[in-house]
């Protein structure tokens, strides 16, 4: 896949939001979750989230949700335990996905529906995603939602997907959904609160505050997922998901989940992506 290169697309390029204090004026804005912040001992943090994307939504801004979680819903309905991503056979990971999606999408439209909003599904693979024309057709499709003020909640197609075709993570697919609608902001929810020079429970670990477009963070010591284990991704690729993000022109957020609602209004927190300018 060549999407590390900055794309192109036939869309105007929105006003670009250079620092906290502007995320209440983006217009158009890609919020991911993972896993472990939607499902199991967190699965309250739903209502959070819908609280937060509802809150911009009122006021205007485009909202597409890229969220995990459908293996993970779908586990304790089938008996199953531990991480199927890394331990699982390929067709138990497409039949819980099957099954976890639909769960995974009730939840969310059962607390949207306090607000009026109505969830649309988008699941796309990596080849979606590789051929111009699903590209164009999965643009067209989000830009029809958005204009119905639908709120898109996007997953990899984990039933269909197969090991070598993978995103191998939902961090990933959020920057390519960013530069594929052109938003004006991504926002990538995380366990942790913003990201570290090291895993944070480690000694020594210091807060990274701002990451200018052009810093390749050859000192930052990247760990594992984080302690839940019902996800793929950790800091590295929420890291190169931001890095390929920035070099597209939209800046990055990683924060925490409970914080999405004080990140939406424009609070200083997390970890800022700088965009890389003129992209």
């Amino acid at each position: 896949m060549t999407t590390d290169a900055p794309l192109t697309g036939p869309m105007p390029r929105l006003p670009l939001v250079e620092h906290h204090a502007q995320v209440p004026q983006a217009q158009r804005i890609v919020v991911k979750v993972g896993s472990s912040s939607v499902t199991g001992a967190n699965l309250g943090q739903i209502d959070t989230l819908v609280d937060a994307l509802a809150a911009a939504h009122a006021r205007g801004a485009e909202v597409i949700l890229v969220s995990s979680g459908a293996i993970a819903s779908a586990m304790p309905f089938l008996g199953l335990e531990g991480n199927l991503r890394t331990s699982g056979d390929l067709a138990t990971q497409q039949a819980a996905a099957a099954v976890g999606q639909n769960v995974l999408m009730w939840r969310y439209q059962t607390s949207l529906e306090r607000y009026k909003i109505i969830a649309g599904q988008v699941l796309l693979t990596a080849g979606d995603m590789e051929s111009p024309t699903t590209r164009s057709n999965a643009r067209r499709a989000f830009e029809r939602l958005l204009g119905l003020k639908v709120l898109p909640i996007v997953n990899e197609n984990d039933t269909v997907a197969t090991q070598e075709i993978r995103f191998g993570d939902n961090d990933r697919l959020a920057a390519l959904v960013s530069v594929l609608v052109r938003a004006d902001l991504l926002i990538l929810l995380s366990d942790i609160d913003a990201l570290y020079s090291r895993p944070p429970s480690e000694a020594g670990a210091v807060r990274i505050d701002h990451v200018a477009h052009d810093d390749a963070l050859e000192t930052v010591a990247f760990g594992d997922i984080g302690a839940a284990g019902v996800g793929t991704g950790g800091a590295a690729t929420k890291v190169a998901a931001a890095k390929l993000a920035a070099a597209n022109g939209i800046p990055v957020l990683l924060a925490e989940t409970g914080s999405v609602a004080r990140a939406l209004d424009g609070e200083r927190l997390g970890t800022w992506f700088q965009a890389a300018p003129g992209a």
